[in-house]
């Protein structure tokens, strides 16, 4: 088993007793900075409660690198980190206020990474207005010492994946890069989660559908379901530029060693692309049948409604010619006129009703 399955298991086992961090305790180092921990050699260093001091301890030897993880930091928290580590304004922009595409950038030494995270969000049924699909960002700048995460949303907790990292030394030493890696595996292994999670949820839709008790209001579901894959869609789709630039580009701080890896993370990318086309396109046949279907009912609706005008046309008609008050119509004075109209109205719209019965109008 390699290093990497190895930490994609320890993670998902960590997510499992993960403590939710999405309102960290406040601490020395502010509200937002979640964590703060020099790794040297790739063995966790204690003693770090201050980031200039674990910056200070990394470059005055030269050796190892400091990993500062944050929750939403405001600017004003975040500004005196982005002093101290020499980040871009631009890239301090985009971590503060989010809301970016997933991309990567280079500013000078320093990488800029932009990742959408997911999380299928559990329901016992699906409805028009369900929620299933939950998104959030998740930011890192690379260095060549350092390594400094911003998360915004309620989940993709980064604590699971420290704890996995730090369980495989020989991996973490590898540095910064090796940080980045692991993040970006763990955010595509998340996309191939949520999609078979969604995946359950398009055959019961399919199921709903294609059963004799399918009601008109399976359409509010597959538009819901739709709505969801697409905002899916949205965060996996652009990741896969930043990746290849990852795997095949020059980067500073990523070796070729590293650039290997990240290859393999794209490959995942395309299988998690694809299956999203493929459940769009799933969705789409499975629209068109149950709009098939509506549409069938209402002819069959609309065919059973004309059988019943048409039978009863036949007593409109005879009782609206016997109701004109003319003193000549035919059999008024005889004794069984009134029986034999109403028989002869009685047998024709028997005859039309089988007629239609036959035809499978009625």
């Amino acid at each position: 088993m390699s290093v990497f399955s190895t930490i994609r298991q320890a993670v998902r086992r960590g997510y499992r007793r993960a403590v939710d961090l999405s309102h960290p305790a406040r601490s020395p180092l502010g509200s937002a900075v979640v964590n703060c921990v020099v790794y040297r050699e790739g063995v966790r260093q204690d003693g770090c409660t201050e980031v200039e001091e674990a910056l200070r301890r990394v470059r005055k030897t030269g050796d190892g690198f400091v990993w500062i993880g944050l929750h939403e930091p405001e600017q004003e928290e975040f500004t005196g980190l982005a002093e101290l580590f020499g980040l871009h304004p631009l890239a301090i922009e985009d971590a503060v206020h989010a809301h970016q595409r997933p991309k990567v950038e280079r500013y000078g030494d320093t990488l800029f990474a932009v990742f959408k995270t997911v999380r299928y969000v559990e329901h016992a049924e699906l409805t028009a207005t369900s929620e299933v699909v939950d998104t959030g960002e998740l930011m890192a700048f690379i260095g060549t010492d350092f390594v400094i995460t911003i998360r915004h949303g309620g989940h993709g907790s980064l604590g699971p994946l420290r704890e996995a990292l730090e369980a495989a030394p020989e991996q973490l030493a590898k540095g910064p890069a090796a940080v980045l890696h692991a993040i970006a595996d763990h955010v595509v292994d998340e996309y191939l989660a949520v999609t078979d999670a969604v995946q359950h949820d398009i055959e019961a839709v399919e199921t709903a559908v294609f059963s004799e008790d399918s009601g008109r209001g399976d359409a509010g579901r597959i538009y819901q379901l739709k709505r969801e894959l697409l905002e899916l869609k949205r965060a996996v789709a652009p990741l896969d530029r930043p990746l290849q630039q990852l795997g095949t580009l020059p980067m500073p701080v990523v070796e070729p060693d590293i650039r290997t890896y990240f290859r393999d993370v794209a490959d995942h990318l395309t299988r998690a692309t694809e299956q999203i086309a493929s459940y769009d396109a799933l969705l789409d046949s499975i629209l068109q049948a149950h709009l098939a279907q509506v549409t069938v009912a209402q002819n069959e609706d609309m065919r059973k409604i004309t059988a019943w005008a048409a039978i009863i046309a036949v007593p409109t008609m005879v009782c609206g010619v016997y109701g004109m008050n003319f003193e000549h119509m035919p059999e008024l004075r005889w004794t069984y006129g009134y029986p034999f109209v109403l028989g002869v109205i009685a047998v024709a719209c028997f005859v039309i009703h089988r007629g239609f019965r036959r035809n499978g109008w009625l």
